[in-house]
């Protein structure tokens, strides 16, 4: 980046979790140099008096956020819902636009809303930002870089034991439920680690264990070509976490946790195949046996750093310097025809081909 900076005026729609602690917050520790906040607006009057009373200017009304034109940069943080109405809003009055994720609810939506972005030439992009996850990236290298050999079977989950938060995530006219919730963030990761094969078909199941009204977790088996398979699993009613990422290669196979935390235990000798046989319930089976110590190798996870102010650095570089963005709009019609399959799976218990 550009070592005379000019700060991109920055907005925000929406001053809840997202909106306050996120962007305004971690912005103004971390990335003060490239953005200026101008703002906030939120529907809710406390919410408004919350900012003023902390020091963040609040508009008295979205029109008056988007009139100001100190205010460059839109970031939209608010429920699913009305992602479309406030985006093509604020790109009609020529701002660039961050949408939290998902970006909207439908690859209808989304095409109305990337059109209103090619008519006002400004940016559009989304907030897609655990690219950048420390997990995330380790997985990406161990797999780029053949250390398992071909690798056949990733496996992602996220567990948790609380349920569907009590708020407008449990609501289905807002846009909720697990699957538009953490399992953006997890599919996009997928989509990543699997660019440039094509996603042949899809099966979902749907779990409804703590609410009724939408989806409170969600398990998806992808059949990738070149004989590529990637499970995704977000559940909500787990008191006992399995690992976060397990991942099968021809020589090798690792499991790791957020923090990385995990090992790798590779084949030292292929050629031998010596087993001696055990007892595995009533019964002895020498095809189950483990591996003789002497042809097998444990490592620890190799860990890879990653960095959210990534994802910011690269707007300021879009905006000032015509740098292009690392989240596309390609990507997200990707992304939403996944969620649109993923749906349709679940309703109808069949496999679904996606590409």
């Amino acid at each position: 980046m550009a070592e005379n900076l000019n700060p991109v005026g920055m907005a925000v729609i929406g001053y809840g979790g997202m909106g306050k602690g996120h962007h305004v917050d971690h912005i103004q520790k971390t990335l003060g140099d490239y953005f200026r906040i101008t703002g906030v607006f939120d529907s809710c009057e406390v919410r408004r008096q919350f900012a003023n009373e902390n020091g963040v200017h609040a508009y008295e009304s979205r029109e008056a956020l988007l009139r100001d034109p100190a205010a460059e940069l839109v970031v939209v943080a608010t429920p699913n819902d009305v992602h479309e109405e406030i985006v093509i809003d604020a790109l009609r009055h020529g701002k660039h636009v961050i949408c939290e994720k998902p970006v909207t609810l439908s690859g209808a939506s989304l095409e109305r809303m990337i059109a209103a972005a090619n008519k006002s030439k400004t940016l559009f992009t989304v907030h897609q930002n655990r690219r950048w996850d420390g997990d995330y990236l380790t997985a990406k290298k161990l797999i780029e870089s053949n250390t398992l050999g071909r690798v056949f079977n990733i496996e992602s989950r996220v567990h948790g034991s609380r349920g569907v938060p009590g708020d407008w995530r449990a609501l289905k006219a807002y846009g909720g439920g697990m699957v538009l919730d953490w399992g953006i963030h997890m599919l996009d990761q997928m989509l990543q680690l699997m660019r440039g094969r094509r996603l042949l078909s899809l099966y979902a199941q749907m779990t409804t264990v703590t609410c009724d009204e939408v989806d409170d977790g969600f398990r998806v088996l992808c059949t990738f070509e070149g004989d590529v398979t990637f499970m995704v699993e977000i559940l909500t009613s787990n008191f006992i976490s399995l690992p976060r990422w397990y991942i099968l290669g021809e020589n090798g196979s690792a499991e790791f946790d957020w923090n990385r935390d995990g090992k790798i235990v590779k084949v030292s000798d292929w050629e031998n195949r010596e087993s001696v046989p055990v007892q595995l319930g009533v019964g002895i089976t020498k095809t189950m046996a483990p591996r003789t110590a002497e042809t097998i190798q444990s490592s620890p996870i190799p860990k890879v750093d990653g960095a959210w102010s990534a994802y910011y650095e690269n707007i300021f570089d879009v905006i000032r310097n015509g740098a292009q963005p690392v989240v596309t709009h390609d990507e997200q019609r990707r992304l939403i025809r996944l969620v649109e399959a993923i749906f349709e799976s679940g309703r109808t218990n069949r496999v679904v081909e996606v590409e």
